[in-house]
C-alpha cells in the first residue's frame, strides 16, 4: 500500500518524552508479546504482572539509533522509511476515525528500540507493538516487522506493517469507547473477552483499510494512500494469520491450547479484519456479542 507522495507527515504526536511508573496493563502485544504471554499463561503467571515487572531502563530510546524523525516529511518518505511509515499510518488512521467517531482524540505514538518506560510500566521489544491506556500511547519497535516476516512467515509488505499500526490504534478507539477494560473481565481463552477485544481491534483495522485510500488529508486535500491492490489485502491477511494464537502456540510449544488464547486464531483474525474492510462499518465489529467468532 503506497502513500501519495504529496501528503505531509505530521510528527507532532510522536512522543519523545518518557512515561513510566504506572500500573495499567498494556494491551495488544504483537508477535513477541504473544509468544511471551503464551509462555506466561502456560506457566500459570498473570501476564499483566509480567509486563509490569519487566526491568526498567533509562536508556530506552524514542527512535531507532541513527534515525532522525525530521526525515519524515512527505508520503515519499513514508514509502522509503519504515519509521516514517508508522507515523504516516497513524496520521491516516486518525483521519479515518475522526470522521467515524464523535469526540475522537489522537493517541500518541512512540518509536523505541530495546526497552521503553511507559505509563503501564517498563516493557521490552519482546512484548511487540502494544497500546498503553494509562498514557494513551501506541508503542512500536519497528524491528518487529522484520521478525514478523523472517520468523513467522508474514509477507512483510507495507499493508502488513500498516495493519499492525491500525490494530494498536483500534485499541485506542476501544479505550475512548470505554470498552477496553473488558479485555480483563470475565472468562478468558478462545471465547473470552480478551480474545474478543483483540478481534475487535482487527476489525477496526479493517475499517481503516476500507477508507484509507479515500480519506483526504485536511491540510493538503490529498488522499493519504493510493487505492489498495489485491496484493495489499493479501499482505494484511498474511500478517493477521501469522499472529494467530494457534499458529504461534504450535510453533512455540508444538501444541494448541485454546484455553490460553489471548488474541484469537489465524482464521478469526483474518475473518474480523475482512469484516471491517468489506463493510467499513464499526458497528459490524461488535465481537463481544458475536455468537460465532469465526
Amino acid at each position: 500500500m503506497t502513500f501519495n507522495e504529496g501528503m505531509q507527515i505530521d510528527t507532532s504526536t510522536t512522543d519523545s518524552s518518557g512515561g513510566g511508573g504506572g500500573r495499567g496493563i498494556a494491551i495488544g502485544g504483537g508477535l513477541g508479546g504473544l509468544l511471551f504471554l503464551v509462555v506466561a499463561l502456560l506457566l500459570g503467571v498473570d501476564p499483566g504482572k509480567v509486563v509490569n515487572q519487566l526491568p526498567s531502563t533509562s536508556a530506552g530510546q524514542d527512535v531507532a539509533p541513527g534515525f532522525d524523525l525530521s526525515k519524515c516529511k512527505t508520503g515519499a518518505d513514508a514509502n522509503e522509511y519504515v519509521q516514517c511509515r508508522v507515523v504516516a499510518t497513524g496520521n491516516s488512521v486518525d483521519a479515518v476515525w475522526k470522521q467515524l467517531m464523535r469526540g475522537y482524540t489522537r493517541p500518541r505514538v512512540r518509536l523505541f528500540t530495546g526497552q521503553v518506560d511507559t505509563g503501564c510500566g517498563a516493557a521490552t521489544t519482546e512484548v511487540g507493538p502494544f497500546y498503553c491506556p494509562v498514557d494513551q500511547t501506541a508503542y512500536f519497535d519497528t524491528g518487529f516487522f522484520d521478525v514478523l516476516r523472517t520468523q513467522f512467515g508474514s509477507s512483510g509488505g507495507p499493508l502488513a506493517q500498516e495493519y499492525v499500526v491500525a490494530h494498536e490504534f483500534g485499541h485506542h478507539v476501544q479505550d475512548l469507547q470505554g470498552s477496553l477494560g473488558r479485555a480483563q473481565q470475565g472468562a478468558q481463552g478462545a471465547n473470552g473477552n480478551g480474545v474478543r477485544t483483540e478481534l475487535q481491534a482487527d476489525c477496526y483495522a479493517g475499517v481503516w483499510a476500507h477508507y484509507a485510500s479515500t480519506t483526504k488529508q485536511e491540510s493538503t486535500g490529498v488522499p493519504f494512500l493510493e487505492p489498495l491492490s489485491d496484493k495489499d489485502i493479501a499482505d494484511a491477511l498474511s500478517a493477521a494469520s501469522s499472529v494467530g494464537d494457534d499458529r504461534i502456540q504450535k510453533a512455540a510449544t508444538g501444541r494448541v491450547n485454546p484455553e490460553s488464547w489471548t488474541h484469537g486464531s489465524s482464521e478469526q483474525r483474518q475473518h474480523w479484519f475482512t469484516v471491517g474492510y468489506q463493510t467499513g462499518d464499526p458497528n459490524q465489529c461488535d465481537t463481544y456479542h458475536a455468537a460465532d467468532l469465526n
